[in-house]
């Protein structure tokens, strides 16, 4: 196979080059492309040199699994650019029933984590953008301010390509638009930002025990954002 997901290791050298728009990577002389035969071109040297030494990390056969960036990257030319506007949009509505906005009715300590994790990120989302989101308790669903929603749909819809895939993982993973501005914006860390999106089942798990295979579910997750936050970070070098 000249390109893609190649089931064992043909190569023996990895290289970054230039391209028109950014920097590609070469298998010996063959280019990467995407699953989807387009180039693979990043917009830094940093983005390509991760992706060049997921590669070079690669033995006998080629794993995925293991090539975070490399598959971020290529989302990104095969499935966001093409709909940018679209996966904008989808990301964006996580606003109106964002999790930090529904809070516990009890128990009282439940409760009073949810405070101080969240409202200071709301309190900072309003700060950062003009948007106050409105919160309520139980289930009983809120109806968001329509310019709140907007404003932060408007940034949302501010992000390129590269970084709207970075940020598609910061919600879809947190469950919240305000946790993923507040990590695309620097307030939060992922490290941070992974706990607080877990309030809820934290607090379930210290009062009947944590269940193996959820525990092992949320670590994948959580390493997921860290990965995300790594991508999110490589664009910001040259």
């Amino acid at each position: 196979m000249s390109s893609g997901w190649a089931p064992k290791r043909f190569w023996t050298t990895v290289g970054v080059t230039e391209e028109p728009g950014g920097y590609g990577i070469a298998l010996d002389a063959r280019k990467l492309r995407t699953p989807a035969k387009a180039p693979l071109v990043v917009p830094g040297r940093a983005l390509a040199e991760a992706i060049a030494a997921e590669w070079q990390a690669q033995e006998e056969k080629v794993d995925p699994v293991i090539m975070p960036v490399t598959r971020t990257a290529n989302s990104v030319i095969d499935k966001v650019r093409p709909q940018h506007d679209a996966v904008a949009e989808m990301l964006a509505e996580y606003g109106a029933t964002d999790l930090l906005c529904y809070r516990a009715d009890g128990p009282d300590e439940l409760a009073a984590r949810q405070r101080a994790g969240w409202d200071p990120i709301l309190d900072w989302l309003e700060a950062e953008t003009g948007a106050r989101l409105v919160t309520t308790e139980g289930i009983v669903p809120v109806t968001q301010p329509g310019h709140a929603l907007a404003r932060l749909a408007e940034r949302v819809a501010t992000l390129d390509d590269w970084r709207l895939a970075a940020f598609h993982d910061f919600v879809t993973l947190s469950g919240s638009l305000a946790l993923a501005l507040a990590l695309a914006g620097g307030r939060l860390t992922a490290a941070e930002a992974w706990p607080l999106s877990r309030i809820d089942e934290d607090w379930q798990a210290e009062q009947w025990g944590a269940d193996e295979e959820a525990v092992a579910h949320a670590e994948r997750r959580r390493a997921a954002l860290a990965e995300a936050e790594r991508f999110w970070e490589f664009l910001d070098r040259p």
